[in-house]
C-alpha cells in the first residue's frame, strides 16, 4: 500500500494538458479532495483518519506539500543514473535535507505495531499512532508511506517518465514499459515523428 500512496502523493504534481505543470495540492480544496480520494490507503497510516480529514487547514496543506517535496527529491535520487522529473530538476532538496524532512515528519507521532488476523486470512501488521493534532497525524502517515516505498522493493523499478511535458514518476510494471501511461507513449512517438520530419535532409 505504501507504493500506491507514495506515488499518488508525488503525482499531485502533473502535466496540465497545456504544456505546463499542475499542482493538485495548490489550495486547501485540492488537498481535501486528494485526502478523500486516498482515504482507504491513508487509514493504514493514520489512526482515526476519518475524524481528522475534515479539520485540515492551510498549515496542514503546507506540511503535506513539504513531505511531497522531500519525496520527489528522493525519487529523483532513486531513479539515478536517469534524469529526475522535469518538474524537479530546478528545485530539488539535497538528499540529506529530504531525508531529514521525511524523518522529522514521520517521527512526529509515536507509533505502535497492531496485529490483525482475519479468521481465514493471513496475519497483517499495521502501525498506528495517535496524535491530537490532525496535521501531524496526516503528515506523519504520508512520510511513513514514502519511507516504506523508498525502503521497499518497488524503489528498484521507479522511473521518471521521459515523455515530452510529463513530470510523473512511475513504477515499471513490466520489462518493456517506458512511460507512466499509454498516452505518454503516444505523445513521445508523435514527438519523435515530428523531429524526424523536421530534421534537415
Amino acid at each position: 500500500m505504501s507504493a500506491q500512496l507514495a506515488l499518488a502523493l508525488v503525482s499531485t504534481i502533473r502535466h496540465d494538458g497545456n504544456g505546463g505543470v499542475a499542482d493538485d495540492l495548490a489550495d486547501l480544496a485540492g488537498l481535501t479532495a486528494w485526502l478523500h480520494e486516498h482515504a482507504e490507503a491513508l487509514r493504514e497510516y493514520v489512526g482515526g483518519f476519518d475524524a481528522r480529514i475534515d479539520v485540515v487547514d492551510e498549515r496542514t496543506r503546507l506540511d503535506v506539500v513539504a513531505v511531497r517535496r522531500a519525496a520527489r527529491g528522493l525519487f529523483a535520487v532513486a531513479v539515478r543514473p536517469g534524469p529526475p522529473s522535469r518538474a524537479d530538476s530546478a528545485s530539488l532538496l539535497s538528499p540529506q535535507e529530504a531525508v531529514a524532512q521525511l524523518n522529522q515528519a514521520a517521527g512526529a507521532v509515536p507509533v505502535r505495531p497492531v496485529l490483525s488476523w482475519a479468521q481465514e486470512g493471513a496475519p497483517s501488521l499495521a502501525w498506528h499512532g495517535e496524535a491530537a493534532d490532525a496535521r501531524l497525524a496526516i503528515t506523519a502517515g504520508l512520510a511513513r508511506a514514502v519511507i516504506g516505498f523508498l525502503t521497499g522493493p518497488a524503489r528498484e523499478e521507479l522511473r521518471a517518465c521521459p515523455a515530452p511535458r510529463c513530470v510523473r514518476y512511475f513504477v515499471k510494471d513490466h520489462p518493456r514499459q517506458e512511460w507512466c501511461k499509454p498516452s505518454c507513449g503516444n505523445r513521445a512517438r508523435v514527438a519523435r515523428h515530428y523531429q524526424r520530419r523536421a530534421a534537415p535532409r
